[in-house]
């Protein structure tokens, strides 16, 4: 059954506009994802949260075509990849080295049911948010160190040094637990717009104080609440900030979409030389499968090499 309390961005504004907001919700986009691959628990999780990042990052941007946030790093999880394109389809996957995750769990004396945060798993490296808008256009890239305690953190430093908005952030994960098989993810985000205008006052200090005041309200959020199946994002929302002149601007909904097919593979394969071809070829054919969605695609020599 569809929940459709799911799956989506709120986007909202309050205080008359000085600060704007997302509230991201996630169930069956990151279940499908995961259903995808067979990552051990601990990069499930983190395969999980950073989708929610994705998405709560992407819908701050007003783009036409593929937002990608992607790390790299020297820990068990080597690489992360969520793509979200404008129409709201979203992809993930991971690489990560099965011997380093063991070491890590040995270390820490985890057991495989045990989540760490995310960084933990990661280590050094860095963090990059990429906007492809296609030809013609200027790609759009933000980077930042993988430094903190929680992804959360990870990416609040990039809105403190690249940005240098204003910017609360937080993410929530829900394993599995007591024989259940679904995952969540969800996140709030909240910014202070750069030029209120006076909506509030012209007096910094009060705006100050009210940004104080809606942090406030936003970190009350609990797990249980933004998870809870029964209650919709307008709901959760107004919870937070009844009292902050809420507004509602828009909602939008997610999918799992990959964007592999055998007529792109084709196409790539088929405009490389006969030699490289050839050199792929096991048994006369090539085999690819997608990283992201698990799609395998067989193609001929004969197909390919011909012209």
């Amino acid at each position: 059954m569809v929940n459709n309390n799911f799956d989506n961005c709120t986007s909202f504004h309050i205080d008359n506009g000085a600060f704007m907001g997302r509230l991201v919700r996630l169930d069956k986009v990151v279940n499908t994802i995961l259903s995808r691959h067979k990552y051990p628990r601990q990069i499930s999780a983190v395969v999980a949260e950073s989708t929610a990042l994705g998405a709560l990052l992407s819908s701050t941007i007003k783009y036409n075509g593929l937002f990608t946030l992607q790390t790299q790093s020297s820990g068990p999880v080597t690489m992360v990849v969520v793509d979200v394109t404008s129409e709201g389809r979203i992809r993930a996957c991971a690489n990560f080295k099965q011997e380093m995750l063991d070491k890590a769990l040995e270390f820490r004396k985890s057991d495989e049911t045990e989540l760490l945060e995310a960084p933990h798993y990661m280590g050094n490296g860095h963090l990059a948010f990429t906007v492809d808008q296609g030809p013609n256009t200027d790609l759009y890239q933000g980077i930042v160190d993988l430094q903190g305690k929680t992804l959360s953190e990870c990416a609040l430093r990039y809105f403190k040094q690249s940005e240098q908005i204003e910017t609360y952030l937080q993410l929530f994960l829900q394993a599995p637990a007591d024989g259940q098989k679904e995952w969540k993810a969800a996140g709030i985000l909240l910014q202070k717009l750069p030029d209120n205008g006076g909506k509030i006052s012209e007096d910094a200090e009060a705006l100050n104080e009210a940004w104080n005041e809606a942090v406030i309200f936003a970190q009350s959020l609990q797990a249980k609440e933004i998870f809870d199946n029964n209650l919709s994002s307008e709901e959760i929302l107004t919870r937070l900030f009844h009292a902050n002149n809420l507004q509602i601007t828009a909602s939008k909904d997610y999918q799992f979409g990959c964007r592999c097919s055998r007529d792109k593979l084709f196409n790539t394969l088929h405009a490389m030389g006969a030699k490289d071809i050839e050199d792929m070829c096991e048994n006369n054919k090539i085999t690819a499968t997608c990283h992201f969605c698990g799609e395998i695609y067989s193609f001929d020599k004969g197909e390919l090499l011909a012209h």
